[in-house]
């Protein structure tokens, strides 16, 4: 008898069974393991690959221009995104502080949180009568209307003060995402091949056409999401500022909330076109109406445009995924949900037709 003979060939089929099921839990639970290690990092990581993402061409050619010094020119890079986002956060921030001081000082003065409407009302046609009164009541009385509308208000306040809540706690997030970012970026040439040879391992030798998808998708989003929130926010706050309207920084904070999670900043700026058409001249309020309706409107030209410039799936795709991620998962999900979307429509189209080389081979070689 042979002792050397390897005896695995002759073990039952059940405990070769039970040797491949111990090892997939071994491996399940290592994964499961490291996976509960770098929870708390999850968010920041995630952001760092679509900061990175989203920034590399900038990078790459910014690093050109140094001499390819990629640690220089990521530790540039993050400086400058650091300024571009705590500076006119700060701004921000004390211009929200301003509005809200300007409305209790307001109140304690006159009583009046709500400003009343002014005497031009008066000239307006009568179905606006309803309106005005509900204005004059809530201008007049804000305790009343408060009472009468408390719970609608307050709804209302616990969606505001939640959004604010998270935008606040997610550009803490951006910040701690960015240096993550600068990092990947220094290292973004292994990083690239590393993620070119996973998707080859998952789809085949399309894989560095996925990682393609991937890098372009996250691209679109943050210029025709992301992109148009914060030029439809800058234009609506130059509007506000131009023409006096109280509590300015408040209203673009809030538009900047409304745009980035896709209800739009009508709820802000169509109210505040009707305070300027009673308080404003006309010349002014036809001015600031007409600047209002080119920064309502601006986002049907530039987010169509901006999302599929050189998309490599369906424009609808990938505002979809976008907009389905963000309700399902949250802010980042804007991201990921066009992302993962992106890549099951090329899957889905690639299990359709594996080899369309192939096909159009075939087609060409067909008797005419």
């Amino acid at each position: 008898m042979n002792l050397n003979q390897d005896p695995s060939p002759e073990k039952p089929y059940l405990s070769q069974a039970i040797e491949i099921a111990v090892r997939l839990g071994l491996l399940l639970a290592l994964a499961g393991w490291c996976l509960t290690i770098l929870k708390p990092f999850i968010p920041f990581l995630i952001w760092g690959v679509i900061i990175a993402v989203a920034s590399f061409p900038f990078f790459d050619s910014l690093s050109r221009k140094l001499g390819n010094r990629k640690g220089l020119t990521a530790a540039l890079l993050v400086i400058l995104f650091l300024v571009v986002i705590i500076v006119p956060c700060i701004l921000l921030a004390d211009s929200l502080v301003d509005g809200i001081r300007g409305l209790k000082e307001r109140y304690d003065l006159d009583g009046h949180l709500i400003p009343p409407p002014g005497d031009r009302v008066q000239d307006w046609p009568g179905f606006t009568k309803p309106l005005v009164d509900l204005w004059k009541s809530a201008a007049n009385s804000t305790q009343a209307f408060v009472m009468e509308y408390r719970e609608q208000l307050t709804d209302f306040a616990k969606w505001v003060f939640k959004s604010l809540a998270g935008v606040g706690l997610g550009i803490i997030e951006f910040i701690a995402s960015v240096i993550i970012a600068g990092v990947m970026l220094a290292y973004a040439k292994s990083g690239g091949e590393a993620a070119e040879q996973i998707f080859v391992r998952l789809v085949g030798r399309r894989g560095q056409e996925f990682v393609k998808l991937t890098e372009t998708t996250i691209r679109q989003v943050v210029k025709g999401i992301l992109g148009v929130a914060f030029i439809q926010t800058i234009l609506a706050s130059a509007g506000f500022f131009v023409i006096g309207v109280p509590a300015a920084g408040l209203w673009a904070v809030l538009c900047l909330v409304l745009a980035i999670i896709q209800i739009g900043i009508g709820p802000v700026v169509i109210p505040i076109a009707v305070y300027v058409w009673s308080t404003s001249s006309t010349v002014a309020a036809i001015v600031f109406t007409v600047w209002s309706v080119f920064v309502l409107t601006i986002d049907n030209v530039l987010k169509p445009w901006l999302l599929g410039k050189g998309a490599p799936v369906p424009m609808l795709v990938i505002f979809l995924g976008a907009i389905g991620g963000f309700i399902a998962t949250g802010f980042v999900g804007l991201f990921l949900g066009a992302v993962i979307l992106s890549l099951s429509y090329k899957l889905v189209r690639e299990w359709i037709n594996p080899d369309p080389e192939s096909a159009n081979q075939n087609t060409s070689a067909a008797p005419k």
